[in-house]
């Protein structure tokens, strides 16, 4: 259950789509539900295409690739994508395209080639594609368009060759004129002097000509050459002047924009023959009252009314009841945005324009919105919409749009609107869309909305209301969506939501409610299908709370809790979501649900959360912090199609789940850091021959321990045995080892040590070198001694057995090891290539690890060759209890002589060392087998022992050398 917690926080959508077989691809993603015809190929790092697109299937119809550091297209690309019918590969660096990179696409239609840096194009680079409809080129470096370039496109609809550097209109028109069905020509931002033309004329076909953003000073065409056009655009040329349109046929146009140029519209309307109600006179520079009544006037000499009347961008700074008198009866639209207006008066400025139906003056400087129930009122009985969007209101007073009774979509948001007057919205009895979304209003009062009963939509986000009072929204019996999110509501009074009877969408999002209170939807139980409660302080201490504030919600589909404030949910208590019989949608992403009531989604039986998810298409886990993924979490989910695990930490998934999911073909497993591990073998293994799902790149997913190898690629063959077999055998040991090591570990620990480097030195070459040549020792003996005792050793030993006649040579380590080669084969080596090993006795020496290794190897041939190869040199009397925990040095005692070095109490302390030379002198010489006789003690200074307390035979070999 711990598992599950960590597993709620995802996001459920349900969908109805058919089962579709996905494949893994090297760089790209299959779109789910596509049925392997769309696939995106986006932020890839890869500069050759064939690396992108080889391994696509011939299905192929709509192929996205951009956002790549592609710069080349080769020939015979997309060969064997033959169903291609929509390519985009915008936002690339493509510079070079060859002449036959499209070839055999007969079936295009739609080829997206803007945002790269093409700079010239092959003449026959679009051959044989008839079918194609759309081509964007939109920001390249083309300077001119190849002759004769769109012969082959003879079903172009849509030519898009904006942000470019053209420069000759003529080869334009020349290369379009073929295109007889070309509807749109967008040659925006180029550097485009005049439309002048040779014996061309542009397809009758097209209606839609942007020349926007150039660098126009005159037109130059013939007087018929825009007669098919419907749409012009000749925005921001600002050398353009209204002369320029002399003599041309403009009778046909619908739409003008002359934004930012430097035609006179009064002028250009009278030598012009276009209607002008189709004229946009936005940014023409009518900024004051004697230009507007001019073009008032001149509009009237033309037509009896007009449609619309465009005025944006004019920097008009003030409105009088004489400014538009003059004009043409306005029937539809006036448009004063991006003004500079500080008061609209109540419209007054339109008293002779009462059928207008719809009015704007956002981006402009007004300040407040005045009282208009007066008696010079103009009342406007026809005006539906009306918008003060992205202005400075502060204050809406009382009976604001009193003139405007009609109206059905009021925007006032984005403004500084901190007092909303009770009555500023009386009258508008069939306003159906209220924007105050964006402003500063704090409160909200019961007769407020009390005239708008027919409202539909109240979007009041992102403002600082803190409590809903009783009776607010009690005549909003029609209201569908309520949008408070972004406030401070900490809490609704008792009968705050009342009448709220039709409401289908409830937005309460980024608040900061701390309880969900059942009463809060009483009133519309029956009827809400979306409930927004993410981002606020819900939050409970226990489970068992007996709380179901969702329990009569038996239409709501869609259910918001992700991201609970400061730490998110921690604990659901049981039965949360009883009633929620019809919930489609559950959203619990960013919360910290340790632990789950085994019954808190019992009641969604069209969800059927985790376990037993049998309605459940599509389930989104992204970045939740899932460790695993197992088929008792998320078992028997029937219908799921889609399955998003990206950004979790699991290690390893089980492979019984997936294949548990029956309609599984879209899974993503993107940054998990997967253990290439045996225990992943068999979800390789899965991935790479399940040939219904696609999982998402997978032969780009990393091994966690080394990003540079690949989770498909990891070798595998070691993860093949009989494990049963393997682990019964070593299970068997384990238990054998942790059975003996104890007893061992106490008994054996230094034979053990000391058998492991005897062990590796048995096995050396240099034992073996040793061991055939022992007859021709190199040294007559291998001094052992503890660095302590050195001095003895370089005074008296040294002088007296390689000096003073002797002949001996002897092994000291300090002088005769190796250097750089192992301290264990240096003593292999000197006891071996030495007839006789000296141990020099004394405490120091006993407490010398490396001594009693030396010793041992000794007594270790001692004892198995029975060689006599052992002396013992005593440089200090040492007690028997002392030597008591040294029993392999106790033996050789009880069986071998050993000599004791003189002390100071001898009597004659140069007769007893003389002595004790030659006694030494002589071992050392004696090639003789192992011997059991005695050397008598000489004047009570030279000790020997001869007590055999214990039988060679029947000691043991293997004693411990130390405790």
């Amino acid at each position: 259950m711990a598992s599950l917690a960590q597993l709620v926080p995802v996001t459920l959508v349900l969908c109805a789509y058919q089962l579709v077989s996905g494949y893994s691809f090297h760089n790209c993603i299959a779109e789910p539900y596509s049925r392997g015809t769309f696939f995106k190929c986006i932020h890839r790092n890869e500069t050759d295409i064939s690396a992108i697109i080889g391994d696509l299937p011939p299905s192929v119809v709509n192929l996205t690739i951009t956002i790549n550091p592609l710069w080349h297209i080769p020939s015979h690309s997309f060969v064997h994508l033959l169903k291609l019918q929509d390519l985009r590969i915008d936002h690339n660096h493509l510079s070079v395209i060859d002449q036959s990179a499209f070839q055999d696409l007969h079936q295009l239609k739609s080829l997206n080639l803007s945002f790269n840096n093409i700079s010239e194009l092959n003449t026959s680079v679009f051959e044989g594609l008839h079918n194609l409809s759309f081509l964007s080129l939109t920001h390249n470096k083309l300077k001119q368009l190849p002759e004769g370039i769109f012969l082959s496109v003879i079903n172009l609809e849509t030519l898009l060759i904006r942000q470019n550097y053209l420069m000759n209109f003529s080869g334009i028109a020349k290369s379009v004129s073929n295109l007889t069905r070309l509807k749109i020509l967008d040659l925006c931002f180029n550097h485009l002097t005049s439309l002048r033309h040779s014996n061309v004329s542009l397809p009758k076909s097209l209606t839609n000509l942007y020349v926007c953003r150039n660098k126009l000073s005159t037109l130059g065409c013939k007087p018929s050459f825009l007669r098919s056009v419907r749409f012009l655009d000749l925005s921001y040329n600002a050398q353009l002047l209204a002369t320029a349109f002399q003599g041309v046929d403009l009778r046909r146009i619908n739409y003008l924009r002359l934004r930012s140029t430097s035609v006179k519209v009064v002028e250009f309307l009278h030598i012009s023959n276009i209607n002008p109600s189709h004229v946009d006179f936005s940014g023409t520079g009518l900024r004051n009252d004697i230009l507007l009544v001019d073009l008032c006037k001149m509009l009237a000499k033309k037509v009896k009314w007009i449609h619309n009347l465009r005025l944006s961008s004019n920097r008009i700074r003030n409105l009088t009841n004489y400014s538009l008198r003059h004009c043409p009866n306005i029937r539809g639209y006036v448009d004063l945005s991006l003004n500079e207006l500080k008061s609209i008066r109540c419209l007054n400025f339109l008293n002779s324009h009462r059928d207008i139906q719809s009015f704007s003056a956002e981006h402009n400087h007004l300040t407040s919105l005045p009282t208009c129930k007066t008696k010079s009122v103009v009342y406007f009985r026809n005006l539906e919409e009306l918008s003060y969007r992205y202005n400075r209101i502060l204050s809406v007073n009382s009976h604001a749009f009193y003139h405007t009774p009609n109206i059905k979509q009021l925007k006032l948001n984005i403004n500084n609107i901190a007092f909303l007057d009770r009555k500023a919205l009386k009258g508008l009895e069939r306003l159906e869309t209220l924007r105050l979304d964006n402003n500063l209003l704090t409160d909200l009062f019961n007769d407020t909305f009390e005239d708008n009963i027919n409202l539909q939509i109240l979007n009041l986000r992102n403002n600082r209301i803190s409590v809903i009072f009783n009776g607010t929204f009690l005549k909003l019996s029609n209201l569908t969506t309520l949008d408070l999110g972004g406030n401070k509501i900490t809490h609704f009074e008792h009968s705050g939501v009342d009448g709220l009877k039709s409401l289908s969408k409830f937005y309460l999002d980024g608040n900061n409610l701390k309880r969900i209170e059942p009463s809060l939807f009483g009133a519309f139980q029956h009827t809400l299908k979306v409930l927004d409660l993410q981002s606020n302080m819900i939050s409970f201490l226990h489970e068992r709370t007996v709380f179901r504030p969702f329990m009569n919600l038996t239409k709501l589909s869609d259910l918001k809790l992700d991201g609970q404030r400061p730490y998110g949910l921690t604990v659901l208590p049981h039965n949360f979501f009883q009633g929620l019989h019809s919930l489609e949608s559950l959203y619990l992403t960013n919360n910290n649900l340790f632990h789950l009531p085994p019954d808190a989604f019992d009641d969604l039986t069209g969800l059927r959360v985790f376990k037993n998810l049998r309605n459940v298409t599509k389930l989104i886990a992204e970045n939740m912090g899932i460790q695993n993924f197992s088929q008792e979490v998320f078992g028997n989910l029937t219908k799921l199609r889609i399955l998003q695990l990206n950004r979790n930490v699991m290690e390893s998934i089980e492979v019984n789940a997936l294949e548990s999911l029956p309609k599984l073909h879209y899974l993503d497993i993107r940054d998990i850091p997967l253990s290439c591990t045996c225990k992943n073998t068999l979800l390789q293994n899965w991935t790479l021959k399940n040939k219904n799902v696609q999982v998402v790149y997978l032969y780009n997913l990393p091994c966690k321990q080394n990003e540079k190898y690949r989770f498909c690629k990891f070798d595998t063959k070691v993860c093949y045995i009989d494990l049963g077999e393997y682990l019964y055998f070593s299970t068997a040991a384990v238990i054998f080892l942790f059975t003996v090591t104890p007893l061992l570990y106490v008994k054996l620990y230094w034979k053990m040590k000391y058998s492991y480097y005897v062990f590796c030195a048995w096995f050396s070459e240099q034992w073996r070198k040793l061991r055939e040549e022992e007859e021709n020792c190199k040294y007559d003996a291998f001094i052992s001694y503890n660095s302590s005792d050195e001095q003895w050793v370089m005074d008296q030993l040294l002088p007296n057995l390689e000096g003073n006649g002797s002949s001996f040579k002897l092994c000291l380590h300090h002088r005769d090891f190796e250097l750089g080669r192992y301290i264990v084969d240096n003593i292999v080596s000197a006891v071996y290539s030495s007839r006789k090993t000296v141990c020099v006795v004394s405490r120091n020496f006993l407490q010398s690890e490396w001594c009693s290794l030396e010793i041992q190897l000794a007594s270790y041939r001692l004892f198995d060759e029975h060689r006599d190869v052992l002396l013992l040199v005593f440089l200090e009397p040492i007690s028997e209890r002392q030597l008591s925990s040294y029993h392999r040095m106790r033996k050789v005692m009880l069986k071998k002589t050993y000599l004791q070095w003189p002390g100071s109490d001898c009597t004659d302390p140069e007769q007893a060392q003389d002595l004790f030379w030659n006694q030494l002198r002589r071992a050392i010489g004696s090639v003789n087998k192992l011997r059991t006789e005695e050397i008598q003690q000489s004047e009570g200074c030279v000790t020997t022992e001869s007590e055999e307390k214990e039988h060679f035979e029947s000691s043991d070999e293997n004693d411990y050398l130390l405790p």
